[in-house]
């Protein structure tokens, strides 16, 4: 558990973006946690990392003036998103993640699957159908999640682009999921980590 020096809540290292103070006084964004010095905490969500830039919060826990990147906001979402990429990357070259939408179907119907992945402008038909898929065959538990397009998971699979992406269950799944929920705070508005398939109906 760390607390965010924006908004004073106490939040699990998986909610949270770890930064450091570089030797320039420069401010660091650390999302594999393991650079050395002492770790700043902000929650993982694009409000919280501006409110820390606008309020001097990194200054004010570093005890001491610190340069804070124009862009740093930004920079942590495209970090974000490549360490998505390269663990579904990973996942694909390990034959635990597959890509269009006969294959991802294949993958919801075997109830295997840990994740389903549709990219953030997929059409609603597609989608749609594959989410039915992810309701039966024991895919209850099968979260839905959309942060990144379909150029960002096409990179992962060695193409131009792709629309629908399923990962089998596995470590990769876990750390794909952890990463891709801290993404979504900063793509909230066309982001959707959706868990229940049927929407709450029939309950």
């Amino acid at each position: 558990m760390r607390k965010c020096i924006a908004t004073g809540e106490v939040r699990p290292k998986d909610e949270l973006i770890r930064f450091v103070i570089a030797p320039d006084d420069g401010v660091t964004p650390d999302l594999a946690g393991k650079l050395p010095g002492r770790g700043l905490w902000v929650a993982a969500n694009r409000q919280a990392l501006d409110e820390a830039c606008k309020r001097k919060s990194f200054s004010r826990a570093a005890r001491r003036q610190v340069d804070i990147p124009r862009d740093l906001t930004d920079r942590v979402e495209s970090l974000l998103a490549r360490r998505c990429i390269d663990l579904l990357s990973l996942a694909r070259r390990a034959g635990e993640a597959v890509t269009g939408f006969e294959k991802a179907g294949a993958a919801l119907k075997s109830g295997k699957a840990a994740i389903y992945v549709s990219a953030r402008d997929a059409g609603l038909d597609g989608v749609g159908k594959l989410d039915r898929q992810r309701g039966g065959a024991g895919n209850l538990d099968c979260p839905r999640v959309d942060c990144l397009g379909r150029e960002e998971l096409g990179r992962a699979f060695g193409r131009d682009e792709a629309v629908h992406c399923v990962l089998m269950r596995g470590g990769l799944s876990d750390a794909f999921l952890r990463e891709v929920k801290r993404l979504s705070g900063f793509r909230a508005a066309e982001t959707l980590v959706e868990t229940d398939p049927t929407g709450g109906e029939g309950k």
